[in-house]
């Protein structure tokens, strides 16, 4: 008679009662062990090795004691599996499936020695996905009433377990107040609300040398320690708990727990958290914000995406056609300055506040006799916000940029522009209302500029540090060569530079003084860039021809 390796599975759910020196595993693998002995007459015998999982749910197979049975049953090691119930081995009819096949390729028998099925014969299969179906049907119906009492307990504001959020501690079925974190959590709301930025109110806690409080959790898991990442931050500031809530699937339910936040400063974050969650920093200390971002489309009414590059640890801000992010070297698409196009627009919104009058009759006033002195005096305060470019009344303002070769049309908010100005708007007011900026486009190098009538940059000037830098580099090169009685060539041999380059570079120590004091406020023409300068091999020392080569006249 052939002998007959036999093996015992057992599974418990839960992990109650296996500290005890004898539990439902043991239960089990002695019933399924007396089970194999009355089968000792068909040759049967039982293996040695132990497949236990304690403390583990059969609605999965990612068991270890199950996976060492697969793993032993493919090296043909085992003949019958023996288990106490079906369920045991799962409670999924589609894993049951998976595992009846795996047996069935290795040609190993599958037994319950209460439910006296066997899985070698097409009637014991058929049973026994009768009884898996019903098991499956059994945990999902567990499933669902679980889920219903966690949420009937979340709509009584109860603590449903977790670890707690930093500032609280359990107390039951609800949260009790640590008042020294919830200081710091008060303290977190307070400081973003003036900052308005994560990252520098991160920036500022890191200086401080601010960590997460230590906390020892009910499993003795320790927590903290360590410095504030801005995504802890972030769910800090957006924890509906700390308003004494309870959040479930979307809906709001007033919490047994006392609250950490007052309704009126969280509002407060949440606002400034959905403006910047949109791209929008408002922070005085925050540096180049796209003011405009989402907002510029070119003629054709295709967007231009707010970029930017760092060359020097300068950072150059862009509003870009889509098509030159995918292609580059694409020669069709926009490349607009991103500085010039919101000075630009904040020039011309601000010169439209400058005649009231104009604004009346384009945005549909309803301007009484009485109102006139007011609303000059609020359009005068309004066009020196605009000339300031503050970012959150720009945003507010200006509904869409729309970009075309001979001017730009900026489309601006009827409601905002009332409620700016104080007064109200007559019934038939349209929504919105455009001006027209009067620049061209004009392309230097891979970049669009913006291009007033007299062949200024648009906007209000500003130096350009690179052309500051390459005048400062001309200067200290020829006090260098003087200092030291150089020759073009032994500079450029002494700083591995090429000759001519330096010599190039050198010369711009004899640009007219009103051309440097154009260059040094900004004021120079859009065409003129350190490229311009430095390519003229024939620069006149006659400072009028000078300004006839540089278009300056």
């Amino acid at each position: 008679m052939s002998k007959i390796r036999c093996a015992i599975y057992t599974r418990k759910s839960s992990e109650e009662g296996l500290e005890q020196d004898f539990n439902s595993l043991h239960a089990q693998r002695e019933a399924c062990a007396a089970y194999i002995l009355s089968q000792a007459s068909e040759g049967w015998s039982l293996l040695p090795g132990e497949y236990d999982d304690g403390g583990l749910s059969g609605g999965t197979l990612e068991r270890p004691a199950l996976k060492r049975l697969l793993a032993d049953i493919d090296a043909g090691k085992i003949d019958i599996v023996v288990v106490y119930k079906v369920d045991r081995l799962t409670r999924s009819l589609l894993d049951f499936a998976r595992l009846v096949e795996a047996l069935d390729k290795a040609g190993t028998s599958f037994v319950s020695v209460t439910q006296s099925f066997n899985t070698t014969t097409s009637m014991g299969r058929l049973t026994l996905n009768m009884l898996l179906s019903f098991a499956q049907f059994e945990r999902e119906v567990t499933a669902e009433r679980i889920r219903d009492k966690i949420a009937a307990s979340k709509a009584k504001g109860m603590w449903m377990g977790g670890v707690p959020p930093l500032g609280y501690e359990p107390n039951g079925r609800t949260l009790a107040i640590v008042e020294e974190d919830a200081q710091l959590i008060r303290e977190l709301f307070r400081r973003y609300l003036a900052i308005g930025n994560v990252r520098l109110l991160k920036e500022q806690l890191d200086n401080e040398g601010t960590e997460v409080p230590e906390r020892i959790t009910a499993t003795g898991r320790s927590l903290g320690g360590v410095p504030f990442t801005r995504g802890q931050i972030y769910k800090i500031l957006s924890n509906p708990i700390y308003l004494g809530e309870i959040h479930h699937k979307g809906k709001a339910h007033d919490g047994k727990h006392d609250a950490i936040i007052e309704r009126e400063l969280w509002d407060q974050v949440q606002a400034k958290l959905t403006d910047n969650a949109q791209g929008i920093q408002r922070a005085a200390t925050v540096r180049s914000p796209s003011l405009l971002a989402g907002r510029v489309f070119d003629e054709a009414g295709e967007p231009l995406v707010a970029t930017h590059a760092c060359k020097d640890k300068v950072r150059y801000r862009y509003y870009v056609s889509r098509s030159l992010q995918h292609d580059p070297g694409n020669r069709g698409g926009m490349r607009i300055p991103a500085m010039e196009l919101e000075k630009a627009i904040a020039q011309g919104a601000a010169d439209l506040f400058d005649t009231s009058l104009n604004l009346t009759h384009a945005a549909g006033l309803d301007l009484r006799a009485d109102q006139v002195e007011r609303l000059g005096a609020a359009c005068a305060r309004l066009a020196g916000r605009l000339r300031k470019r503050e970012p959150f009344l720009l945003r507010k303002l200006i509904s869409a940029v729309h970009i075309h070769p001979e001017e730009v049309r900026v489309t601006l908010s009827t409601a905002v522009t009332s409620s700016a100005v104080e007064v109200p708007l007559i019934a038939s007011a349209p929504d919105t209302f455009e001006i027209r900026i009067n620049v061209r486009l004009k392309r230097t190098g891979m970049a669009m500029r913006l291009v007033q009538d007299n062949g200024t940059a648009a906007g209000m000037p500003e130096p350009q540090r690179h052309l500051a830098k390459l005048l400062q580099l001309a200067r200290s090169w020829w006090t260098e060569m003087l200092e030291h009685s150089l020759t073009a060539a032994a500079l450029a041999s002494r700083r591995g530079l090429n000759k001519s380059y330096v010599s190039r570079v050198i010369r711009l120590n004899f640009l007219a003084p009103d051309i440097v004091e154009a260059i040094l406020r900004g004021e120079q023409p859009a065409s003129l860039d350190a490229k311009t300068l430095v390519g003229l091999h024939d620069l006149s020392l006659c400072w009028a021809e000078q300004k006839r080569q540089l278009h300056l006249q």
